[in-house]
Parts: C-alpha cells; sequence; structure tokens
C-alpha cells in the first residue's frame, strides 16, 4: 500500500491506543502485529472481517476487533471489513444464508412475513432458526475463506508485477 493513503486515511497506533476506552485491552493493543500492514495480516484480518459480517448479533465490528487481537491481524482493516453487512444490505445477505441453511439441510421452503415486533420474533423466528443459523455459518466461512485467498492471491500478483518491472529495468 502507497505511504500517503496509509498516512492520509488510517489513524495512527498511538492515537488508537492512548484511547480511553480502548485502556481495558491492555498490552495486546500494543502488539505491533495488529498494526503492520503486510501479507499475512491484511489476509487475515480480510477473513476476520468477513467473518464477522455473517454474524447475525449486534456490535460485529467489537467482535471482529477482538477476534482481529486474539488472531494478530490487522485491527485497523478487519473492523472496517465488518461494514460490508450495513442497514441496506442485511436483509438480503440474511434471506441469502437463510436460503444456504434451508438447502444444506433440505427443509421445505416456508411462508413467512418479515415484521419487526416482538411476537414476530418469538413466533416466527423459532420456525426459522436452524437453517438460518447455519446458514450464517456456512456462508461467513466459506466467504472468509475466499477473502482469505483473494487477498493472498492479489498480493502475490502485485509482487510478481514488481519483480517483472525490476527484472525489465534491470535489462540493457
Amino acid at each position: 500500500m502507497p505511504k500517503k493513503f496509509i498516512k492520509r486515511y488510517l489513524p495512527h497506533p498511538h492515537r488508537i491506543t492512548k484511547n480511553r476506552f480502548m485502556q481495558g485491552l491492555g498490552p495486546r493493543l500494543h502488539d505491533p502485529g495488529l498494526w503492520h500492514i503486510n501479507r499475512r495480516s491484511v489476509s487475515g484480518a480480510f477473513a476476520v472481517g468477513l467473518f464477522c459480517t455473517f454474524m447475525p448479533i449486534p456490535f460485529q465490528m467489537v467482535l471482529a476487533g477482538i477476534s482481529a487481537i486474539l488472531f494478530r491481524v490487522n485491527i485497523l482493516i478487519a473492523v472496517p471489513t465488518v461494514w460490508i453487512s450495513n442497514p441496506v444490505t442485511i436483509p438480503p445477505l440474511f434471506y441469502f444464508c437463510y436460503k444456504v441453511g434451508r438447502w444444506i439441510l433440505g427443509t421445505p421452503p416456508g411462508e413467512f412475513q418479515f415484521e419487526l415486533s416482538f411476537h414476530w420474533l418469538t413466533n416466527e423466528l423459532a420456525a426459522i432458526w436452524q437453517p438460518f443459523l447455519l446458514g450464517c455459518f456456512v456462508v461467513a466461512s466459506i466467504s472468509s475463506l475466499a477473502g482469505f485467498l483473494f487477498v493472498r492471491g492479489i498480493w502475490r500478483f502485485h509482487i510478481w508485477q514488481h519483480i517483472i518491472e525490476r527484472r525489465q529495468r534491470k535489462k540493457p
């Protein structure tokens, strides 16, 4: 990544580690592996962020941040990757997860209408929770692996292009 991009768009690690809300994480937040931009850290962070994207829980960013700390991947990439799921994209993403779970379990298609109420959560969600959660886990796992491999592939391609350019410059 160009240094101009890093300096302009990514906050400095000291600014984050000195934040009073982050003090509870202690010395783990000072690990240099959380802030480095290298192939392992970026691809791992993208995988963590994509996995957390498909978890049907509130505060996915917190889960991504904690996972980034546990797996020692770039926290500045893992947390924003979760923004793939936002109020606009969540309904189609989770409906797709439900369809995948239903396909894996082989359950017949059920008719349901979503409405944001306590009655719907207690009655209707009980009928679809198994295929929904299974689909979320399967889609999260597959997208996480695909994202990891994609970033690794792009990184290798970039390095390979750089090597070719260097060889061409050295030729008389």
